[in-house]
């Protein structure tokens, strides 16, 4: 793959960036190792919060959450943090968060999900549900579910999981997430050494996330293992064009569409996994960062803007 090509000067330098404190090769160094590189690097990229943005540190029925606020919201987005299920917190996206909330005038309400590998599938979705219901009950908002990475993948687990149990979710916003698909073919081959994420990465922390062999059939660990697509919210699902886990995404949007909901799959060009720490740095993170602020707006207004 010609990433030289396919990626500009501007990605280059974040990715050279990242590497300063995330090296390629830490995924050989201890679990506690890869957490204090992993909270370096967010810290590097960290951005002050905007204006007019508090925060409160709570906890979700015994699950840690932080909740942004700016005004008076009338809606609420619940985002998971990404990072693998190993890595991550209410620290590292921090600054998303705080933007997000101040972008859409939403409360957010982030999750502290509890992480691998001292504690295996399923506790992350466990965690997430709780969190979510909390919210819903806490603030009686309409929701709008969000995450990246892992984080995507539970946003998109929690939203299946709602259905018949939870009637207060408009909307789902993925950016860049692992949804369970084959990586045997696809992006995953085609991306294999990609920038910041490998297909080896990848295989890496799937193992770690559940212990031991790998659960099949169970959307709580890969929603499209699901198979049932029909009644989930409006979905918008975002990816980097240079990245294994991008086939996941409109693999999971022609399901849901097939099943007559609406789906809508947009790939940046150019980018790599991870690129929400670039939105100050990289143009065209901006510009991605900007559509997934608007779509969460929208969604939670009930607005479909991609027919």
């Amino acid at each position: 793959m010609d990433y030289e090509r396919l990626i500009d000067e501007e990605t280059w330098a974040f990715i050279r960036r990242t590497a300063e404190s995330y090296p390629e090769d830490a995924v050989d160094l201890s679990i506690q190792d890869q957490r204090r590189v992993y909270d370096e690097m967010c810290r590097d990229f960290r951005q002050p919060r905007p204006q007019g943005v508090v925060t409160q540190d709570r906890f979700a029925d015994g699950v840690p959450v932080r909740v942004y606020s700016a005004g008076d919201p009338t809606r609420t987005v619940v985002y998971f943090h990404g990072g693998g299920f190993v890595v991550g917190g209410l620290d590292s996206h921090d600054d998303v968060c705080a933007e997000i909330c101040a972008q859409t005038g939403y409360r957010v309400v982030a999750v502290d999900y509890r992480l691998c590998p001292e504690h295996a599938h399923p506790a992350q979705f466990q965690d997430s549900w709780t969190a979510t219901g909390w919210a819903a009950q806490e603030f009686g908002d309409p929701l709008v579910l969000a995450g990246d990475s892992a984080g995507g993948n539970l946003a998109a687990a929690v939203a299946h999981h709602a259905r018949g149990r939870l009637k207060s979710i408009l909307g789902q916003v993925l950016i860049y997430p692992g949804l369970g698909g084959d990586a045997s073919k696809g992006s995953y081959v085609e991306h294999a050494h990609a920038p910041l994420l490998t297909r080896d990465e990848i295989v890496f922390y799937e193992k770690i996330r559940c212990g031991g062999d790998v659960p099949q059939n169970d959307p709580t660990f890969a929603p499209l293992q699901d198979t049932d697509f029909s009644g989930l919210p409006l979905t918008l699902v975002v990816t980097a064009d240079c990245d294994p886990l991008r086939d996941d995404s409109p693999a999971y949007c022609e399901k849901i569409t097939a099943a007559g909901g609406q789906a809508h799959w947009i790939n940046e060009p150019g980018l790599v996994h991870g690129y929400l720490r670039a939105r100050t740095s990289v143009k065209r993170a901006a510009d991605s960062f900007e559509r997934i602020s608007v779509a969460i707006e929208a969604l939670g207004q009930q607005i479909w803007p991609y027919d």
